[in-house]
């Protein structure tokens, strides 16, 4: 943007021009929009599977051609809708992009409208030809808990798993290498001309089961007096304890650093239950990291899958709870991470493009088996990236962050351990990592953690990057 009268006119997100001129289309309450016009996917049948499109609610190739959406939403486009709460614009958005990816199992038998994946998405691990093994592993466990809890449900998609998907997983997971004889490639594994004849092309990264909120609980909007999260908590004291002032909460946590704070049971139970449901059996975990570079955990993000309204709601509740600390703050961007448990570290020191951060861990009661030294939770140092640094220095140059901005503050910290429906609420420009963790084994048992993203970020004044203020090591 160039100074003078453009720099006051802000650059219209390309999908509110989109949305302007789609009246026609419909806007889906949940899952996909049939953008194939077609029913005739393969086994299993569409009547029991809810990932496939229904012809019931349909947007038809006719009504718009393959460049009507972008082949995915940035944080403008998120923010543009949230601005003004329109969630059914959001999630109509999101959901049609993500109708029309690869991600979709039904443009594998109507390729005239499959588009190929977005480069932003395969750069950040969420390519379909190349995988690490413990995601596919990841993804073995979470197809064997598929077909053994829909079994009597939804019998013919738990047969599909059990029949089709299950051996395809394990007979590729045979030709991964051991990790170290992938050190070139930083234990990314690429899949060969075997694995693509033994069928991984047509279940890997694709959304072979999607369930809404509202299938896992039809009275979701209506239960706790249609709150998502605990009624019990004392918003204007969370907020002041944010600033730094005021008597601290009875439901948050004692903190000395003014932006971050701790909030324990933020989620009303039921919220918490129907969020862990779609967490664990949706297959939208497309993202897997360079285990030699950056550890095991997979990811699932807004603009790739991770759009059901209950998050958006969630997202809604949160900003106007809070109106001091998001005043200005529109939703950016939303992920979740499920980390392995075989693994004893998680994501590496960072600081996020953003202004708010809520970090909310949803992993099951008792999964944490609590071992001394292994907090399991979230480390906020008090120093922020300086002004005059850009996204790849402060999240690559990880020695220099050390010595020259940590290091001058005594590496003072917040550490806050884990504990499920605990949300830890901070300056996302602070420079976080996770703690050391040990969890049970087990799909169900794994660390998982929500995030979402408000606003813009507001770095470190100066050279320095310092801000905020600590006592060392202080945990909760």
């Amino acid at each position: 943007m160039t100074n003078g009268d453009n720099a006051a006119r802000p650059k219209l997100p390309f999908l509110a021009v989109v949305a302007l001129i789609s009246c026609t289309l419909i806007r889906p309450s949940s899952g996909f929009v049939d953008v194939s016009g077609s029913n005739h996917a393969e086994e299993p049948n569409n009547d029991e599977h809810p990932s496939l499109p229904s012809a019931s609610s349909q947007a038809t190739e006719d009504e718009y051609d393959d460049d009507f959406f972008p082949p995915i939403a940035d944080s403008d486009d998120i923010s543009y809708f949230f601005s003004t709460y329109d969630l059914d614009g959001l999630h109509w958005a999101l959901s049609n992009i993500f109708a029309l990816s690869p991600r979709n199992p039904q443009n594998n038998v109507n390729k005239s409208i499959r588009r190929e994946l977005s480069p932003k998405l395969v750069s950040r691990g969420g390519g379909d030809n190349y995988t690490t093994e413990y995601k596919l592993l990841h993804d073995l466990e979470q197809a064997r808990y598929l077909a053994r809890v829909l079994k009597e449900s939804k019998p013919s998609v738990a047969d599909y798993f059990q029949s089709t998907v299950i051996p395809i997983y394990e007979e590729v997971l045979k030709n991964i290498p051991p990790l170290e004889d992938l050190s070139r490639t930083k234990g990314l594994y690429a899949f060969t001309k075997a694995d693509y004849e033994s069928g991984i092309g047509n279940v890997y990264n694709k959304a072979l089961y999607i369930e809404s909120a509202d299938e896992i609980n039809p009275t979701w909007h209506t239960q706790n007096g249609g709150s998502l999260l605990n009624n019990q908590l004392d918003f204007e004291g969370i907020q002041n304890n944010w600033f730094g002032h005021g008597q601290n909460s009875p439901t948050t946590s004692t903190t000395s650093i003014p932006g971050a704070l701790v909030v324990d049971n933020l989620l009303s139970t039921s919220a918490l239950q129907t969020i862990r449901q779609l967490l664990l059996r949706n297959t939208h975990w497309y993202q897997t990291k360079t285990p030699l570079e950056f550890g095991k955990y997979v990811g699932s993000y807004v603009d790739d899958g991770l759009h059901d309204p209950l998050f958006l709601q969630l997202a809604k509740q949160l900003h106007e709870s809070m109106p001091r600390i998001m005043k200005g703050h529109e939703l950016k961007y939303m992920w979740a991470y499920k980390y392995d448990s075989e693994w004893e570290s998680g994501i590496r020191l960072h600081a996020d493009q953003a202004a708010v951060n809520v970090n909310l861990w949803v992993s099951l009661d008792g999964a944490d088996l609590e071992v001394e030294g292994f907090g399991g939770g979230l480390v906020v140092f008090t120093a922020k990236p300086p002004a005059n640094w850009d996204f790849e220095s402060y999240n690559t140059n990880t020695e220099f962050v050390i010595d020259h901005l940590l290091r001058p503050t005594n590496f003072a910290n917040l550490t806050i351990a884990h504990k499920p429906n605990r949300a830890v609420i901070f300056d996302s420009a602070l420079f976080h990592q996770t703690d050391r963790y040990r969890f049970k084994k087990g799909y169900e048992n794994g660390r998982i953690n929500l995030t979402l993203l408000f606003g813009e970020m507001k770095m470190g004044d100066g050279d320095d990057g310092n801000a905020g203020r600590a006592r060392v090591g202080q945990e909760l």
